[in-house]
């Protein structure tokens, strides 16, 4: 597990829409966490599969951006974001399993076979009717 006290992370605080009232307007409670992925000491494979999972939250200059503004406080946006961060950093870490080539047993080949030729049979049979 990464921790996120490691990490060079960037905390910006913005006024924010929604609730809150005539709070929202002279208040910054919204909270945007930037992580410079190039810049962070974190293992190659992870950054990589970091990059793939941040999709559009990662911009040109290979930042990673939280936006956090659900709730009504700075702290609670604070955590919310860091949460999301910290769960980001958690799937990337996982390494996917490698795949290893296996061949069709010889029970699922027959029995491929055999749908095969009752399918066939179904269709012959669709032709037009003899009269004999």
């Amino acid at each position: 597990m990464v921790s996120l006290d490691d990490l060079p992370i960037e905390e910006r605080f913005v006024r924010a829409s929604g609730p809150g009232g005539q709070n929202v307007n002279k208040v910054s409670t919204a909270v945007e966490l930037r992580l410079d992925v190039a810049r962070a000491d974190l293992p190659v494979g992870l950054k990589t599969r970091l990059r793939a999972l941040a999709g559009r939250r990662l911009t040109a200059e290979d930042v990673l951006v939280i936006d956090s503004r659900e709730h009504r406080t700075q702290g609670q946006n604070r955590e919310a974001a860091r949460a999301r961060l910290q769960a980001i950093l958690d799937q990337a870490a996982v390494r996917p399993k490698s795949r290893h080539k296996t061949k069709p047993t010889k029970g699922s080949k027959e029995r491929r076979l055999g749908e095969k030729t009752l399918r066939a049979k179904v269709k012959q049979r669709r032709g037009k009717v003899r009269e004999e």
